[in-house]
C-alpha cells in the first residue's frame, strides 16, 4: 500500500492514465455558449430566414420526482394526459399513451411530432396545467415567407446528432453555412461535487462569435410578382417544371428567381433538390441563335443583308434539317432569318463563314461550358461539345448542347452593357450584426469584353424585330409583344433528348419552350430568362401569360406605364447634388431638364433628396426634395412603391413598418400630420396597383 501511494504521488501516469488530466476532467465543467445563426434578408430588408425558439416536449414518468402529494411532479393520469395532448400534437391518443406507459424510465419524449414546437403550441400545452410535462428549449430555422425564394434560400435544420446545432443543407444556407453559423464560445471552471463553482478558482471563457447576416440582391416586390405569376400558371396550365429569373441589366444582380413546383423550407416538401437556375442544364433551343449571330459578328463574317433559301438544309451526310416551318418563306436575309427564328439561317451562316472552332471558342468566351461563379451551390457547367457537321449545325440553334439559365443571363449582360459581360451575383452584402460592419459588399463587376458596342446594338435591334416587327412574315414571337413595344428578346423551342438514348422524343408536348429578353428596350433595366418543360401540346401560353403579368407589374413598380402606347421619348438623367441649394434654383434646373419633382415642406433650401445624387433616372421618375422646414408633415404616399415611400419617409425622420409587398394602399398616419421625434408609420402594401 505504501509503495502504491508513493507511485500515485510521484508518477504523472499510472497504468497509462494521466492522473492530472483525469482529475481535471472530473472537476472541470465546460458550458457552451451557443452562437446565434445569422439572418438572411432581401435587398430591401425583409427577413427571409431567421432563428426562432423551438421546444421539445418531455414527460416525467418516475413517481420519485413527486415529494409532495398535492404538488405532483410526474404524469399522474396517463389516459387524461394522452387525451388532452392528442389534438394539440396531432398524434393518436393511443400512440401518446404508449409513450406514457413505458416502464422503468425516468422520462419520455413524443417522437418527431413532439419536437420543434412553436411558442404558440407550448402555451397551449401549458394552459392544460397537466403535471409531469416539461419543455427543453432549442432553436430552429424559420422562413417567415414560406416558399418565397425557397430555391435560393434552401434550408437549414437541426443536425440529428445534436439538436442545438443547425446545419445548412441547400441553397444559400448550405453555401454560406460557416458564415451564418458563427463560432460557439465557452465558460470553463472548477466545480465541487455538487457541480457548483469552487470559490477562488480561475474561470476561462471564450465569447461566442455570432453568425453574420446575409443580404441578398433579391427585391421582395419583384420576387413576389414572379412567385404570384408562377402560382397562377401552376393552377392553370400543365407542365413538368417552370423556371423564371430576372436580373438587373446594368449590374448583373439577380432581382428575382423562382421555380415551379416550389417548396416551403419550413416543412421541406421538396420534389426536386436541384435549383434549375444553376444545377439542371438542358438544351436551350433557339434562344442560342442570339449568340451564334454574335459569334459571326465578332468574327467579322456577318452580313445581315446576305440572303439564303429558307425551309430546309441538307448536310453533307444527307441529313435534312428544317425550319419550324419546313415549307419556308422563300429567300430571306439573315436579319429576317433571326426574326423568323430560322434554323436554316444559322446553318447557312455557319456553313458559309464559320467552323466548329470559331463557334465553340465564342460560346466559351461568352461563358457557356463553365461555371459563372454565382454564390449558389452545385452549379453545373453544361456541355458545349460538338465536332461533326450535324453537331455543329445543331449547336448553332441550341440543340445537342446544354446550358443553364444563369449562363444565359450572364451572356445577355453583354448585350445590355455595350459588349461588356458582367458577373451575375445574388449576395448584396454580408454584415456583422454585432458591429454593423460590412464584411463583404458586391457591386457591378465587369468580367471581360466579349463583343463590340456595334454587335450589342445590332442584337438589340434584331431582338426588337423578333418580337415587334410588322415588316416580316408572321413573326413566331408575336404573342410575346406588349402594348408599348418595350419588351424585346428571342424565343426558343427545344426538343427533349430521349433519356434512353438515340435522338429526341417526338410527342407534341416533349419540348422546352424558352424566352430570353430585355425590358425596356429604350433603357434596358432588366434581363428576363424563362423556360417551361413539357407545356401541354408545346404551347407558349404559359410563357406569355406569366411574362406579360410580371412585366406589367414591374413596369408600374419602376414607374413606367405600358398601358400607354404613346411614343414619349424616355430620357436618362443623372441626378446632381441638390443638397444645400435654393429650392427655386433647383426647380428651374429640373423643369429645364423636363424632370418631374415634388417639394416636401415650405423651406427655401433643399436638405435631403431622393433618389440620391449620382443616380441615373428617367423623365418618367419623380424626384422628392425635402426642404429645411421645421414643421415637416407626413406626405401622402398612397400609390407609391414601397421602395420609394420607405426611402422618402425615413429621410424625413419617420420610422417605417411595411406590411405586405407592392404599392402603398394605406398609411396609418394621415397626410399633413406634423412629424415628431420617434414617429412610426405603418404602410399597407398590395401587388394591385389601383389604390
Amino acid at each position: 500500500m505504501i509503495g502504491r501511494v508513493a507511485q500515485l504521488a510521484l508518477s504523472d501516469e499510472v497504468d497509462g492514465i494521466n492522473l492530472q488530466a483525469l482529475a481535471s476532467k472530473r472537476t472541470t465543467r465546460t458550458e457552451i455558449i451557443q452562437a446565434k445563426r445569422g439572418n438572411i434578408y432581401s435587398n430591401d430588408g425583409d427577413i427571409l430566414a431567421e432563428n426562432v425558439s423551438s421546444y421539445k416536449l418531455i414527460a416525467y414518468l418516475d413517481s420519485k420526482r413527486t415529494t409532495k402529494e398535492n404538488d405532483p411532479q410526474h404524469v399522474v393520469d396517463k389516459e387524461a394526459t394522452a387525451k388532452a395532448l392528442a389534438p394539440i400534437l396531432g398524434i393518436e391518443e393511443a400512440t401518446i399513451l404508449k409513450y406514457l406507459s413505458k416502464e422503468n424510465v425516468y422520462q419520455t419524449e413524443f417522437g418527431s411530432k413532439g419536437k420543434g414546437l412553436t411558442e404558440l403550441v407550448k402555451n397551449q400545452i401549458e394552459e392544460l396545467n397537466l403535471p409531469g410535462l416539461d419543455f427543453i428549449e432549442t432553436y430552429k430555422r424559420y422562413y417567415p415567407k414560406g416558399q418565397f425564394a425557397s430555391y435560393v434560400l434552401g434550408y437549414a435544420k437541426s443536425s440529428s446528432e445534436d439538436e442545438t446545432t443547425i446545419v445548412g443543407e441547400m441553397g444559400i444556407e448550405k453555401q454560406f453555412d460557416s458564415t451564418l453559423k458563427g463560432t460557439d464560445g465557452y465558460i470553463k471552471y472548477q466545480k465541487d461535487l455538487k457541480g457548483y463553482k469552487i470559490a477562488g478558482t480561475p474561470t476561462v471563457s471564450e465569447p461566442a462569435t455570432q453568425g453574420k447576416d446575409i443580404y441578398l440582391t433579391i427585391d421582395s416586390n419583384i420576387q413576389f410578382f414572379v412567385e404570384q405569376a408562377l402560382n397562377t400558371a401552376s393552377n392553370t396550365y400543365t407542365f413538368d417544371w417552370y423556371t423564371f429569373t430576372i436580373a438587373d441589366a446594368n449590374t448583373g444582380a439577380i432581382l428575382a428567381t423562382a421555380n415551379a413546383p416550389s417548396f416551403d423550407p419550413n416543412i421541406r416538401n421538396i420534389s426536386n433538390y436541384l435549383d434549375i437556375l444553376v444545377s439542371s442544364p438542358y438544351e436551350p433551343g433557339s434562344t442560342m441563335k442570339t449568340f451564334t449571330y454574335m459569334a459571326a459578328m465578332e468574327n467579322g463574317v456577318y452580313d445581315g443583308t446576305e440572303t439564303y433559301k429558307s425551309g430546309t438544309y441538307t448536310a453533307k451526310d444527307g441529313t435534312v434539317i428544317g425550319d419550324w416551318n419546313r415549307s419556308g418563306w422563300g429567300m430571306l436575309t439573315f436579319d429576317k432569318g433571326y426574326a423568323m427564328s430560322s434554323n436554316v439561317a444559322c446553318m447557312n451562316i455557319i456553313n458559309r463563314h464559320m467552323n466548329s472552332l470559331m463557334l465553340r471558342q465564342y460560346f466559351r468566351q461568352i461563358g457557356f461550358g463553365k461555371k459563372t461563379g454565382i454564390e449558389l451551390p452545385n452549379e453545373s457547367t453544361g456541355v458545349i461539345n460538338f465536332k461533326y457537321e450535324t453537331e455543329i449545325l445543331n449547336a448553332g440553334f441550341g440543340q445537342g448542347i446544354t446550358t443553364t439559365p444563369i449562363q444565359n443571363i450572364q451572356a445577355m449582360t453583354a448585350i445590355t452593357n455595350d459588349g461588356m459581360m458582367l458577373q451575375p451575383y445574388i449576395i448584396s452584402k454580408i454584415v456583422d450584426p454585432e458591429t454593423d460592419e460590412v464584411i463583404l459588399e458586391n457591386t457591378r463587376t465587369e468580367k471581360r469584353r466579349v463583343a463590340s458596342t456595334e454587335t450589342a446594338q445590332k442584337m438589340l435591334q434584331l431582338m426588337d424585330a423578333a418580337i415587334n416587327s410588322t415588316d416580316y412574315p408572321t413573326v413566331p414571337a408575336t404573342n410575346f409583344k406588349i402594348a408599348s413595344g418595350q419588351l424585346i428578346g428571342k424565343t426558343g423551342t427545344a426538343q427533349i433528348a430521349n433519356p434512353n438514348g438515340g435522338g429526341y422524343l417526338n410527342g407534341k408536348s416533349d419540348v422546352i419552350t424558352s424566352f430570353s429578353g430585355v425590358y425596356p428596350k429604350d433603357n434596358p433595366q432588366i434581363i428576363i430568362y424563362a423556360s417551361v418543360k413539357r407545356p401541354q401540346n408545346g404551347s407558349q401560353k404559359p410563357l406569355t401569360t406569366v411574362l406579360h403579368d410580371v412585366v406589367a407589374n414591374i413596369s408600374k413598380y419602376y414607374g413606367n406605364d405600358d398601358s400607354n402606347t404613346s411614343t414619349i421619348e424616355v430620357v436618362d438623367y443623372e441626378l446632381p447634388n441638390f443638397i444645400n441649394k435654393k429650392v427655386e434654383s433647383v426647380k428651374t434646373t429640373l423643369e429645364a431638364a423636363g424632370m418631374k419633382y415634388q417639394i416636401i415642406g415650405s423651406g427655401n433650401k433643399v436638405i435631403k433628396q431622393t433618389p440620391q445624387h449620382g443616380t441615373t433616372i428617367t423623365n418618367k421618375d419623380t424626384i422628392y426634395l425635402i426642404t429645411n422646414d421645421e414643421n415637416l408633415a407626413i406626405p401622402n404616399v398612397l400609390g407609391l412603391s414601397s421602395k420609394v415611400a420607405k426611402e422618402l419617409l425615413e429621410k424625413m425622420g419617420v420610422k417605417v413598418k411595411l406590411e405586405g409587398v407592392g404599392y402603398v394602399t394605406a398609411q396609418t398616419i394621415p397626410p399633413d400630420t406634423k412629424i415628431t421625434e420617434g414617429l412610426e408609420i405603418t404602410l399597407t402594401l398590395s401587388p394591385k396597383f389601383t389604390v
